[in-house]
Order: structure tokens, then C-alpha cells, then sequence
């Protein structure tokens, strides 16, 4: 039931590719073993499963010490519908088709206000993506609008896969 959309956009003058996914009908919530599963069918490489796989499972860690549950019990809500699922394992696709050896990472705009979630109105950022950040001691700065601007799949990619914070460092382009 997965649908995956590449369209091309224009953001601020610029052209770019835009990639959406989207699933029909209710999803149910899942735990961190389906997840492991899902991940275990799908045809990608193994060094990309073991990446993905290891994403969820720092993201099912810091969502057990939030809800004070074994890891294993965790049931994902929204993190645990396909499109996040895409998102995570897309993201470690590409890390490892463009071969990325090192990710530097500036200071994260969280955004603010609250979202509306599973677990009923919570502050933005989430408390899993706070949480994250706080493991990598990420830099973060609030706004600049009242919304969820990271969220806690893009904070554990994040958290898992930035080895360097701060400005941008000395490198030459290829």
C-alpha cells in the first residue's frame, strides 16, 4: 500500500525534486521487532539495514527511558507508520549510494509550539527528539515558527549518523 511520489518543485526560485510517500487506509502501531522484520525483508544492502536497523533501535532506547518500557515494548506510533519507516531507510539508501564517510551537522532548528500526536498535544520539539539531541549534544535554537520543524525520525538519523556539530567546516566540494 505504499505510494512514493517524485515530483519536480520550485522552492524560493530554486528547482528541485520533491519525494513523498503515502500510505492508504489506518496503520496499525508497531514495535521495534516488526520493524527489525520489515527492514529484514526489503532488498536493500545489508550495510543499509544494519544502519536503519540501528536508527530505530537507538530511537526505541530513548522512547523506553521517556515511557519508562523496555525497549522491546515500545510500540511506535507515528515512527512506526510506513512513511517514517521510507524516510529512515531512505535516508541510509543514500548515505550509502553517494558513499558519505563523515556527516557534519549545524545547529537544528527544533521549532516550537505543540503537535498533535498519539500520545495527545505535546510540546515541539518532541520529548524523544529532545532526547536524542541531548545524547549527541546537538546545537539547537528555537523557532523561528510555532511548529514541529525536527522530528523525532530526522532527530534520530540525526543523532545516529552526525559525527561534527556546529558551522560549517573546512572541505573541498567534488
Amino acid at each position: 500500500g505504499l505510494e512514493m511520489h517524485v515530483t519536480r518543485v520550485k522552492r524560493c526560485g530554486l528547482s528541485a525534486l520533491h519525494f513523498a510517500t503515502g500510505v492508504a487506509g489506518h496503520q496499525h502501531h508497531r514495535g521495534l521487532k516488526d520493524i527489525v522484520e520489515i527492514i529484514g525483508r526489503s532488498t536493500v544492502a545489508a550495510s543499509v539495514k544494519q544502519r536503519a536497523v540501528a536508527i530505530f533501535e537507538k530511537l526505541a532506547e530513548v522512547e523506553g527511558r521517556i515511557h519508562a518500557k523496555d525497549p522491546q515494548e515500545i510500540h511506535f506510533h507515528e515512527v512506526g507508520a510506513v512513511d517514517s519507516i521510507v524516510d529512515i531507510v531512505a535516508a541510509c539508501v543514500g548515505l550509502d549510494a553517494l558513499c558519505i564517510e563523515k556527516v557534519c551537522c549545524s545547529p537544528l532548528s527544533v521549532g516550537g509550539g505543540v503537535v498533535h500526536c498519539a500520545h495527545g498535544i505535546m510540546p515541539a520539539p518532541a520529548p524523544a527528539t529532545v532526547e536524542l539531541l541531548k545524547q549527541v549534544q546537538a546545537p539547537v535554537v528555537g523557532g523561528p515558527v510555532d511548529a514541529e520543524l525536527l522530528t523525532p525520525t530526522a532527530a534520530a538519523i540525526i543523532a545516529y549518523t552526525a559525527s561534527q556539530f556546529g558551522v560549517l567546516p573546512a572541505m573541498r566540494v567534488e
